[in-house]
């Protein structure tokens, strides 16, 4: 093990890109180097196969429908009950109205205090869980002192770019960098804000339980620690993570993270209270791990094949939006093991893969990333997306 910790260590030392999504210097575009696995490129835990009781080991996934296009820097997407999506731009700080039927664009407003650079902005929203009575929008954002997660109310009968109420802030604190501000937001099954953050580039934070940097929060809707929180006066509810920016629960209500690695590792984490994830003691999987206190990922995939942003959960498997990768990964689960190697899909096809979401009919809104300054933007870029999956 410590022959193991100290390579890592050595990989470790060359230093965190400046780029963690991809793209600049350090993680080229995978259009210009890198594998083009359709695999994980690792064996799956326990070497599972496939059987009945689990998804199908190959899945399938069609791009039905360009919802719309020309959405500048959008990050976080959230689908109202009307069947509209909500959708924040990163850059420009502003949240829109995305008309299901004809993509028209509707300006919400601009979500005061958001403070953009490097990995940061507008980043994360989640409704309400009560929004049809109270029409609350959680936002995550990134303002000039830290990373912080409000609320705003929403209301589509003032005129347009004036249907955003001024933020009330939830909670504050979330340390900020250039890179690695965390920044997915979700209401879990238990109706709780769960909210994944990253170290801000300090590595250090991850493994400080009294830090909020790289750590999967849990709350109330109003910010407060949850009873059966590990710590009873915290928020936070797993730690030891570089940057999370994906949250999903399956059908057995088991938490899902995705989560970048440096150099080596992307990871798909299954989360439990109060463990370690191992940033930056450990990249991707170690042996011996129990024995070291940490919880190996449940998948790993090479950085150049994933860079993962968001993650969902639709017909029995999860979906992975890779940045870097440029490509869909499919995860096939039976209970909390996978069924076989990760599946890619559309590799290349769309450019840098941001968010996605889950539809009521068991398919899959997916949204693009190439106009964060990273990407190769084209001219109907960036593009949300109706996936049919199987």
């Amino acid at each position: 093990m410590t022959a193991v910790l100290a390579a890592g260590a050595l990989v470790l030392a060359v230093g965190c890109s400046s780029d963690d999504e991809g793209g600049g210097p350090g993680r080229p575009s995978a259009r210009t180097s890198g594998p083009t696995a359709s695999a994980s490129g690792s064996p799956s835990p326990g070497g599972a196969s496939p059987t009945p009781a689990g998804a199908p080991a190959r899945g399938s996934a069609k791009v039905v429908e360009t919802v719309a296009t020309g959405v500048e820097s959008p990050w976080g997407l959230a689908p109202l009950p009307d069947g509209d999506l909500l959708v924040s731009s990163r850059d420009t700080g502003k949240i829109y109205r995305i008309g299901r039927e004809d993509g028209k664009k509707t300006e919400l407003g601009t979500v005061r205090g958001v403070a953009p650079g490097g990995e940061g902005g507008l980043l994360g929203l989640a409704l309400s869980p009560d929004f049809g009575a109270d029409h609350l929008i959680y936002a995550y954002f990134t303002t000039a002192s830290d990373n912080r997660i409000a609320r705003l109310l929403y209301d589509p009968q003032r005129p347009e770019g004036d249907q955003l109420g001024a933020p009330d802030t939830v909670f504050k604190g979330i340390p900020k960098g250039a890179i690695h501000n965390g920044g997915r937001i979700a209401f879990g099954p238990d109706k709780m804000l769960y909210a994944g953050t990253g170290e801000g580039g300090d590595r250090s934070l991850a493994q400080d339980k009294e830090s909020l940097g790289g750590k999967i929060l849990r709350m109330t809707p109003d910010g407060q620690p949850v009873h059966g929180n590990p710590d009873g006066d915290s928020v936070v509810y797993s730690y030891g993570h570089r940057n999370v920016q994906g949250l999903a629960w399956d059908a057995d209500k088991r938490l899902w993270a995705s989560e970048f690695g440096q150099q080596t590792w992307d990871e798909l984490n299954l989360i439990e209270p109060g463990r370690n994830y191992g940033w930056p003691r450990a990249e991707g999987t170690v042996p011996d791990a129990a024995a070291q206190g940490l919880v190996n990922p449940v998948e790993q995939w090479r950085v150049a094949d994933a860079s993962p942003s968001g993650l969902a959960f639709a017909e029995g498997s999860l979906w992975m939006a890779g940045l870097r990768g440029e490509r869909l990964w499919r995860i096939p689960l039976r209970g909390a093991e996978p069924v076989t190697k990760p599946q890619a899909f559309f590799e290349g096809t769309y450019g840098r893969l941001r968010t996605v979401v889950a539809t009521d009919d068991g398919g899959l809104w997916l949204v693009t990333s190439n106009t964060d300054g990273r990407g190769d933007p084209g001219g109907q870029d960036d593009r949300i997306l109706r996936v049919k999956v199987g």
